[in-house]
């Protein structure tokens, strides 16, 4: 793989931080805890609420998984060892690479 195209790479996963950092912090208040006051919030209200605290807790965990992805991506493009298989060593597809460029495994890995 070419320098340049290293380089839009790293543009792309710098930019898929910083809006994943974004959502991150406009969904903060969505994981708070649900109070337990039945005067101002219904019962059937208040699971609706807890329910809906779990699945912005498992979004937040996600993209928390995606950071970590996102920076070791990063951490192998300083290295210079961005773009090679985990498993078998050979190139990634420069194709798979911009679909997401945080894939740590080639195709045919990735199927086996």
């Amino acid at each position: 793989m070419e320098a340049h195209e290293i380089d839009v790479l790293k543009n792309l996963l710098l930019s898929l931080r910083e809006e994943i950092g974004q959502l991150t912090a406009q969904s903060a208040d969505a994981t708070s805890t649900v109070a337990l006051d039945q005067s101002k919030v219904g019962r059937l209200s208040r699971m609706d609420a807890m329910q809906a605290q779990q699945m912005a807790q498992e979004t937040a965990r996600r993209r928390q998984l995606q950071l970590q992805k996102i920076d070791s991506a990063l951490k192998r493009i300083a290295l210079d060892d961005y773009g090679y298989c985990y498993k078998c060593g050979d190139e990634i597809e420069a194709a798979r690479l911009k679909f997401d460029p945080a894939y740590t495994r080639c195709v045919q890995c990735t199927e086996a």
